[in-house]
């Protein structure tokens, strides 16, 4: 059970940890809408391994080797289009209107879309968390659900405290959330390139 348990929570760690698609989006939102407003998106990993889970461990082994380019590339457009939706709030990064308030649920359905086209999470599931998984549970369901929930309430803390401290530069002034907001932007929109690029590049090879 240990085992199980030391397994998810390292992973979920170094998952929530490594730089990538979601957690640039996540300090992208919080650089123009608020660590407030942003923190509820850290728990779209809930929302978005549904699909990704049971898409690893019953279908992607049976796709043809064309699904993951094709996903990368859909991914790494929907991060230019989010990447060109910061720079735009970059120059109002004190805006505290009506409509930023309601943000919070669609920021949560966008960080969970952002998830679900990361072909990164795709490949956790399918060559680590998954096969653990099984293997947990064909020695004791028990530890299945304990790597799990181990995996869970490590990755979303994980995620939030990120936010919360990337949030605090708020504080620093209008002039140091733009340059915030731009930079997040950028590197939504470096990580989208990369993504069409290689995407692209897969699909051309023969």
């Amino acid at each position: 059970m240990i085992e199980s348990i030391l397994l998810g929570a390292g992973f979920a760690f170094v998952a929530a940890m490594q730089p990538g698609p979601l957690l640039a989006f996540l300090l992208a939102r919080t650089a123009t809408v608020g660590w407030k407003r942003t923190l509820p998106a850290s728990l779209s990993p809930l929302l978005s391994d549904i699909p990704i889970a049971l898409s690893a461990l019953l279908v992607i082994g049976r796709l043809p080797a064309l699904a993951l380019p094709v996903l990368r590339t859909a991914g790494g457009l929907l991060l230019l289009y989010l990447a060109w939706m910061t720079a735009r709030q970059a120059r109002r990064p004190g805006d505290t209107s009506a409509s930023h308030a309601r943000s919070a649920p669609h920021t949560v359905l966008q960080a969970a879309l952002v998830n679900v086209l990361n072909p990164n999470a795709y490949l956790g599931w399918a060559l680590v968390l998954g096969p653990a998984v099984v293997a947990a549970w064909h020695q004791y369901p028990g530890r299945a659900i304990a790597l799990l929930v181990a995996f869970y309430l490590t990755m979303v803390p994980t995620l939030a405290g990120q936010v919360w401290v990337f949030g605090t530069a708020r504080f620093l002034g209008v002039r140091a959330q733009r340059g915030m907001a731009r930079a997040s932007a950028i590197i939504l929109a470096a990580l989208g390139i990369y993504q069409v690029v290689a995407g692209t590049a897969a699909l051309l090879v023969p």
